[in-house]
């Protein structure tokens, strides 16, 4: 049973079921609908504060498996996904580019990341659509993206033809425990759902279950993001700054643009803001000035899954029956084929080809514990 249904949620029923277990999904809305669905959809493990640095192993490995999980996809769902292959452009605009530029090469490349400095001078040729204050710049040739709704919908299509049973507008409220085990769930309506096995994956919505709270220290990080039509020169990359991003859907014109995101600790209070739109705005704009003359087509908002350390929640607590497959933040896309391919091995060979030790659900209690014995 997989609480949660979201990507990551059903990338792992998706696998259970190829492994031939009987696997239900349950969600307290509709599936996809919450983080999946707002996503941009960047697949990129490079890290975007020296906190995630732990996590790009991790991220490389899922990124290699996402050629095969997509051909699986779009093959059992008879539906596209969007999966680009264009890489992306670090643009660097402020500050010490040059030196900037020397630090990030040096830091990816030591981390096993393809990242080549792009000449000033070809800056333009290569996005002649970037603006004039670009003074510095490099390729990032092996990130793809995809669309989020787009795999979403593959996504449920192969998990139900696989035998997954979805179940929508189910809220979990606690789990069902005999002794130290987890026989299942209860659910608001009092039910007791019974399974062998429960994957918490619930987002945001994982440290609302009181027996797991401690272990499950997620909370929401809302991100505010809109959608351009732009009718200028196609861009080709993914283009990231220090202020956001903007993900191409298309080389056409006119051309659909993704551009994000804000970061906000403001609960599970989920809105778009006048100020969050005009600081993604702004971004967009300058990094390519064309999209002034851009039409917003939409506007939306998601809640991110954080954690204390940016880093996900993978593994069992010490409960017999319950994984953790939650906390993916920012990264949720990117990590579902390597988070379904561990949590299936775990459930079924009781091992896992990726020591994931570093992000046991267990490590905030250790660093409680050592923080008291400090005090």
């Amino acid at each position: 049973m997989i609480v949660g249904g979201g990507i990551v949620g059903c990338s792992i029923a998706y696998e259970l079921a190829q492994r031939k277990l009987r696997v239900a999904i349950l969600d307290r809305q509709e599936l996809m609908s919450e983080a999946s669905w707002a996503a941009a959809g960047m697949l990129s493990p490079a890290p975007d504060s020296p906190a995630a640095i732990p996590l790009v192993p991790l991220g490389r490995a899922s990124l290699a498996m996402y050629p095969r999980f997509i051909e699986a996809l779009e093959e059992a769902s008879g539906r596209r996904t969007g999966f680009r292959t264009d890489g992306a452009i670090e643009v660097l605009s402020h500050g010490d580019p040059e030196r900037e530029l020397s630090t990030l090469v040096a830091l990816y490349r030591g981390l096993g990341l393809s990242c080549e400095p792009i000449p000033v001078a070809e800056i333009q040729t290569t996005e002649p659509s970037l603006g004039r204050n670009a003074r510095a710049a490099a390729l990032l040739p092996d990130e793809c993206s995809v669309e989020p709704r787009a795999i979403a919908s593959a996504l449920l299509v192969a998990a139900a033809s696989a035998g997954v049973t979805l179940s929508p507008v189910v809220n979990v409220i606690s789990l069902a425990l005999e002794a130290r085990k987890c026989v299942g769930v209860v659910t608001s309506r009092g039910e007791i759902l019974r399974a062998p096995h429960v994957v918490l994956a619930a987002g945001c919505w994982s440290s609302q279950i009181p027996e797991v709270a401690p272990y499950a220290q997620v909370v929401p990080v809302r991100g505010q993001m809109l959608a351009l039509r732009h009718f200028g020169a196609p861009i080709r990359h993914v283009l990231r700054s220090e202020r956001g991003y903007i993900v191409p859907r298309n080389l056409d014109s006119p051309q659909t643009l993704v551009v994000g995101s804000t970061l906000e600790n403001v609960g599970y209070e989920k809105r778009v803001t006048a100020g969050g739109v005009e600081k993604i705005l702004s971004m967009a704009n300058e990094l390519v000035p064309e999209l002034t003359h851009a039409e917003l087509m939409d506007i939306w908002s998601g809640l991110r899954p954080g954690t204390p350390d940016q880093l996900p929640i993978l593994g069992e607590a010490g409960i017999e029956g319950l994984v953790f497959a939650t906390g993916h933040y920012r990264s949720g896309i990117l990590l579902a084929p390597i988070t379904a391919k561990l949590v299936g091995e775990w459930i079924t060979e009781r091992r896992t080809s990726f020591d994931w030790e570093t992000f046991s659900p267990l490590r905030f209690l250790r660093q409680n514990a050592d923080r008291s014995a400090v005090v």
